[in-house]
């Protein structure tokens, strides 16, 4: 295999300064304090169909980071088809949220992102320099996620209506510590203007020097579900 591919034969074709993440999305929801979650999630839920909607017109590529639920043989199609179809409490959130066939998939063994996942080597390949997260939970999955890419150097987005935690004090909490502490932009998701972040991170790149291409390596993309 050569030291460099250029083009992954099609399987990253996109290429943007920013990128969505939907963190733990397709889910269930079935365990003690999936019902409390759900109240806080559906809302969520509809912003995050709406913000992605506009980052599709945008052409901001879109990453599911999933949680495997400690199966290590399942995968998001899996995952998807379970919730749509197996009566669970998750199944309003997974309707509203369903991958895309254009969309990347990670699946993830642990809570950040980033642990033990080929999200560094997709971000580098796709240019990433601002992410958006999104999902759940707020004070503990994406805040971990955000907790690893702010040590990465990335520019960290959390549309502050685009995140649930079982309570409502965590989440508040959770996001004002990734304010503070991850310097994270909260603006509202209605608000969030993605050509404006895209200029920004453009002229952030031009400051820096790019870093090498990581080695090749294949990159999920959603399969259509039924």
């Amino acid at each position: 295999m050569p030291a460099k591919n250029p083009d992954l034969h099609g399987n990253v074709p996109d290429r943007s300064d920013v990128v969505l993440l939907l963190i733990d999305v397709i889910n269930d929801l079935e365990f003690d304090t999936g019902e409390a979650l759900l109240r806080h999630a559906l809302p969520m839920a509809r912003k995050i169909a709406a913000l992605k909607r506009r980052a599709r017109v945008a052409r901001i590529p879109v990453i599911y980071v999933n949680d495997n639920f400690g199966k290590w043989r399942s995968d998001l199609n899996a995952l998807v088809e379970h919730c749509l179809e197996d009566g669970v409490r998750g199944e309003r959130i997974v309707k509203l949220l369903k991958p895309d066939e254009e969309d990347y998939f990670v699946l993830k063994p642990k809570h950040s992102g980033f642990f033990s996942t080929t999200l560094d080597t997709l971000l580098a390949y796709l240019k990433a320099k601002t992410l958006v997260l999104t999902g759940l939970t707020g004070n503990f999955c994406v805040f971990l996620t955000a907790s690893d890419a702010f040590m990465r150097d990335f520019n960290i987005v959390v549309p502050r209506d685009c995140v649930a935690s079982i309570r409502k004090n965590d989440n508040d909490y959770a996001l004002q510590q990734m304010r503070i502490v991850l310097d994270a932009d909260l603006t509202l998701s209605d608000e969030l203007d993605f050509r404006a972040l895209l200029k920004r991170a453009h002229q952030q790149a031009r400051k820096n020097v790019p870093k090498p291409d990581p080695q090749p390596e294949q990159f999920g993309r959603m399969k259509k579900s039924a």
